[in-house]
């Protein structure tokens, strides 16, 4: 019976290196700066019938739009974006959420971005946005 733990422990170490040789690399998540950030009302075509999330309440519809700075060297993927929205009251625009939006790709260096956003119809203009940052993988991250 003392060949039992042996056996335990070369088992383990086996599936331990197997699972670590046949891991594939881990994607490193990568900040990104966000600058001048500002928005516009979307063009007709994309503001058609836009509704507010989980409710049938009218929204308006808006262009976030900004620079992006990857320092990395590299394109980043799937860049999640968040930030703060307020209305003219200093009214939350988008409650308890600070994920607002996303950028399918952002090359190394300097580039323009932009996103869409429904706001509710009832909330006052001009919009504040605030605290923007992004933050998106070295890879395309599978879906």
């Amino acid at each position: 019976m003392r060949f039992r733990p042996l056996f335990v422990v070369i088992v383990t170490c086996f599936v331990a290196i197997t699972t670590w040789v046949s891991t594939p690399p881990a994607l490193a998540l990568t900040q990104i700066k966000l600058s001048d950030i500002s928005y516009q009302e979307c063009p007709p075509e994309l503001a058609q019938g836009a509704v507010t999330s989980g409710a049938t309440n009218a929204a308006n519809c808006f262009i976030v739009t900004g620079k992006a700075e990857n320092t990395s060297g590299k394109p980043v993927f799937d860049a999640d974006v968040f930030g703060r929205i307020y209305d003219a009251n200093n009214d939350s625009v988008m409650q308890n959420r600070t994920r607002i939006g996303s950028i399918a790709e952002i090359p190394a260096g300097v580039s323009d971005f932009s996103f869409r956003i429904s706001v509710p119809a009832n909330q006052p203009l001009p919009l504040q946005l605030k605290q923007f940052k992004a933050a998106g993988f070295s890879g395309k991250v599978r879906r």
